[in-house]
């Protein structure tokens, strides 16, 4: 299942909330602050709603994974593995949690984003035997301010997808350099980074602005400084 597909799931199951009378357009509209017409439109299957819209109308409704699809032991007698795992559910992350938390605790995930098995499915990993042990795959959310050197790559409020298992300088395809969230000081930003001459050089989309370079603490390596590479980026509308 794809995100469209699971727009429809969503879209399905708001209209069985209204045709049971415990939802109605005007209450989505007051729980999401989206206008009456843009719901009307959505539920009528003449419009698509971005990622964005989406995780808002699904908190507001405390709409989980489990109540969109069936359980894994059904799917299990008619679907194979890869199957069920066409959608997986991540974390979205303050930045601060991205940066320094092994594992990912509910009380530090701010909701849970979905994306297709495809965007984490057979990626390679480079990093140590120490963060091997975190939990994988996180998502955060970038800012206009943290955006505007990496536009129109990345827009204000685009949410990337970060591979922590994945913090090695190495190219990860031939030829392309490597997109990461970096730590610069208690901050952490989304550029392209390379190690040279013993420090860690971060360049941004844009030309006009100028490379920075950090260098680690002596107790760490320039490794610690990548929180993790980034996957994929999803741009609002």
């Amino acid at each position: 299942m794809d995100l469209s597909q699971l727009q429809e799931r969503v879209r399905l199951e708001l209209l069985r909330r209204i045709e049971r009378g415990t939802l109605s357009v005007s209450m989505l509209a007051r729980q999401t602050e989206f206008g009456q017409p843009h719901i009307s439109n959505f539920l009528r299957g003449k419009k698509g709603i971005t990622l964005k819209a989406l995780e808002k109308i699904m908190a507001a409704q405390r709409l989980e994974i489990e109540d969109l699809l069936p359980s894994r032991r059904e799917l299990s007698g008619v679907l194979n593995e890869e199957q069920i795992e066409e959608v997986v559910w991540i974390p979205l992350v303050s930045h601060g949690v991205a940066m320094q938390d092994p594992y990912i605790r509910p009380s530090n995930t701010l909701r849970m984003l979905p994306f297709t098995g495809d965007a984490v499915r057979g990626l390679e990993a480079r990093c140590s035997s120490v963060r091997k042990q975190w939990n994988r795959f996180v998502a955060i959310r970038i800012s206009a301010e943290d955006a505007r050197p990496m536009e129109p790559l990345i827009k204000p409020d685009s949410v990337v997808l970060l591979d922590r298992h994945y913090t090695s300088f190495h190219s990860y395809r031939e030829g392309e350099a490597n997109l990461y969230a970096a730590r610069v000081g208690s901050q952490l930003v989304v550029r392209y980074a390379q190690f040279e001459a013993g420090r860690v050089v971060l360049r941004a989309y844009q030309a006009k602005i100028k490379a920075e370079v950090i260098q680690a603490k002596p107790e760490e390596s320039a490794h610690d400084l990548l929180a993790g590479r980034v996957v994929q980026r999803i741009n609002p509308d």
